[in-house]
């Protein structure tokens, strides 16, 4: 059985958590397939958003397969933290979608995604400190960066699981929908990205990004590089002449 399953439509690539009867948990055949899957969009010109959910499964992923990392003696521990990397490093924007239980891993993949959506019956944690250990997979890092250093201490420190509001409130996700909307407002949120200049949109992600983690100053500069560059494509020509005559922007992508 996969671990997850991909698809592509509508310049929309779909990635599903697909082991929904065990609570999606992660391990080495969900790291390998979903480092397989960004291989496979990263080069597909069509693909303009990537959504990751576990469709319509019960909880969205309740973390670590500990019996795997504990049983695998060989494991190079250093390595779980870059489990999600290749998620986090796709040059196209990646949107989750989290209803039910995203726990641990689950919540670490979470925050490998640029944008955080989650359904009313969402709960979230980072449980590691009641084990003994701390988060493994960028968890302390990213959160860190979503949420401010303060909540990300709350959250790391106590392991407290907070629902879907408090996720609201702190950052953690952009807004909470009706758990049976839930696919149906993260699909329109792709589109909607989708529909927008795929150049433009992959250099707004990246001057975000890497902007962060700049000093004010060269993030600046580094905004006007990314403009400047954008003035010598055909999306931005055709966007201005769609302004001007009123109608949508067709854009291709170069």
């Amino acid at each position: 059985m996969h671990a997850i399953r991909l698809e592509k439509r509508d310049h929309i690539a779909f990635i599903t958590l697909a082991r929904p009867q065990e609570g999606n948990p992660v391990d080495a055949r969900l790291v390998a397939e979903l480092a397989d899957a960004c291989e496979a969009i990263e080069p597909d010109p069509e693909v303009r958003v990537v959504l990751v959910s576990a469709g319509d499964a019960p909880h969205f992923c309740l973390g670590w397969d500990w019996r795997w990392l504990q049983a695998d003696e060989g494991l190079d521990w250093g390595s779980l933290s870059r489990a999600f990397e290749p998620l986090a490093q796709l040059p196209r924007p990646v949107v989750c979608a989290v209803a039910g239980r995203c726990l641990s891993a689950g919540l670490e993949l979470a925050l490998a995604c640029d944008v955080r959506i989650c359904a009313e019956d969402a709960r979230f944690a980072l449980p590691e400190t009641g084990l003994g250990l701390i988060p493994l997979a960028g968890g302390t890092q990213r959160l860190a960066r979503a949420v401010g250093r303060s909540w990300a201490s709350y959250l790391v420190l106590t392991g407290q699981e907070i629902g879907a509001g408090e996720a609201l409130g702190m950052g953690l996700v952009s807004s909470v929908v009706a758990r049976a909307e839930l696919m149906t407002r993260a699909e329109e949120l792709c589109r909607s990205i989708a529909r927008r200049g795929p150049i433009a949109v992959r250099y707004a992600k990246e001057a975000v990004q890497r902007g962060c983690e700049m000093p004010l100053e060269q993030a600046l500069r580094y905004e006007t590089d990314l403009t400047i560059i954008l003035q010598t494509t055909h999306d931005r020509a055709e966007g201005v002449r769609a302004f001007l005559e009123k109608r949508p922007p067709h854009f291709t992508g170069t």
